[in-house]
């Protein structure tokens, strides 16, 4: 007696093996049907894989064949609009945001940007790396060939004499300290300048910078102090005092007792207490090169004269200082092509 069941009859245990073994996705189609989630691509797909189903069981299917079901694809998305945020600037305050594990750039630059103006800082989406994105009249922090600091190679300077600067600092004079959001700076009154290249420059005021911007041989130091002036024709020059850890600096201490309280605060330093002569190192030759600011708008065709002996500052006067700026130095600038005098 044969075992095999006729045509008719295998057809139909193979169509009731199908319909069992596609209840599960019909339960799955009533349920996405049944789905209260508000959401009109989850009622097609239900549709669909109901009517594929449905179809299967009514017309039969040939034995030893399977069925795949799936729904349609879902439409594309439509391509995002374009990123307002992939910006030089963005990307530059990002890369710096990292380096620094500080909070995500986004926020800091929408907080920023909501709390009105861009200010310019030395961290951040605000840092030295974007401050030529931050305003049109900072552009020169970006494109200027003669920007400041710079590393003072000496193999490559041009060594040979060179007049002394004639530093005419007078004693007892008077001063304000100043923190004005980026330094401490004592601004200056009185007669004090100093004589260089057939011109007298009015000292203007004293600022810090922790820590030393300038390089020497790619030596940084731990601090300098910038002796800002200006001549009649309204050009500047400046003289860096670099600062090494050491004794204790009795300018700098004057000067300390008189720090402001935060940004924006002034305090006047009583008349007669200021003498400036006490900040200059006995050896008086220097690098000379023409430069710019150290910040925005970091203007050209500043002279600078960086004098090669180092002066002493406390760890603690360093600490003083460095509680309110831990680090407000800019990057040294490529030097272009300058010619950097080294005065013997």
């Amino acid at each position: 007696m044969s075992n095999r069941l006729p045509a008719f009859g295998r057809r139909t245990v193979a169509i009731s093996l199908l319909a069992l073994a596609l209840q599960p996705l019909a339960a799955l189609a009533q349920d996405h049907s049944a789905a209260k989630d508000g959401k009109a691509g989850h009622t097609t797909e239900a549709k669909e894989i109901g009517q594929q189903v449905r179809k299967a069981l009514e017309a039969g299917v040939v034995s030893g064949k399977q069925m795949t079901v799936s729904p349609s694809p879902p439409p594309r998305a439509a391509a995002p609009p374009a990123n307002p945020k992939a910006s030089r600037q963005y990307i530059r305050a990002k890369a710096a945001a990292l380096a620094e594990n500080k909070q995500p750039v986004s926020q800091m630059i929408e907080a920023a940007h909501a709390a009105g103006e861009v200010h310019w800082d030395y961290q951040g989406p605000s840092g030295p790396l974007a401050w030529a994105d931050l305003k049109p009249e900072f552009a020169t922090c970006g494109n200027g060939k003669r920007q400041s600091p710079i590393n003072i190679d000496q193999s490559v300077t041009l060594r040979g004499p060179a007049e002394a600067i004639g530093f005419d600092y007078q004693s007892g004079g008077s001063g304000t300290v100043v923190n004005n959001g980026h330094t401490i700076q004592i601004d200056l009154t009185g007669d004090n300048g100093i004589n260089v290249r057939g011109s007298r420059y009015q000292l203007l005021q004293v600022h810090f910078h922790h820590p030393s911007e300038e390089r020497i041989n790619y030596r940084s130091f731990a601090m300098v102090a910038h002796l800002v002036h200006k001549d009649y024709m309204g050009r500047l020059a400046v003289v860096a005092v670099l600062l090494e850890a050491g004794a204790a600096n009795p300018v700098i201490n004057n000067f300390w007792t008189y720090m402001p309280l935060g940004p924006g605060d002034r305090v006047a330093m009583p008349v007669g207490t200021v003498d400036i002569n006490g900040l200059l190192p006995k050896d008086q030759r220097y690098y000379q090169f023409m430069g710019s600011l150290t910040t925005p708008p970091c203007s050209e065709d500043v002279l600078w004269m960086i004098l090669k002996q180092p002066v002493t500052i406390s760890q603690e006067q360093m600490r003083l200082f460095a509680q309110q700026y831990p680090n407000n130095a800019r990057p040294v600038q490529p030097i272009n092509g300058r010619v950097v005098r080294d005065a013997q």
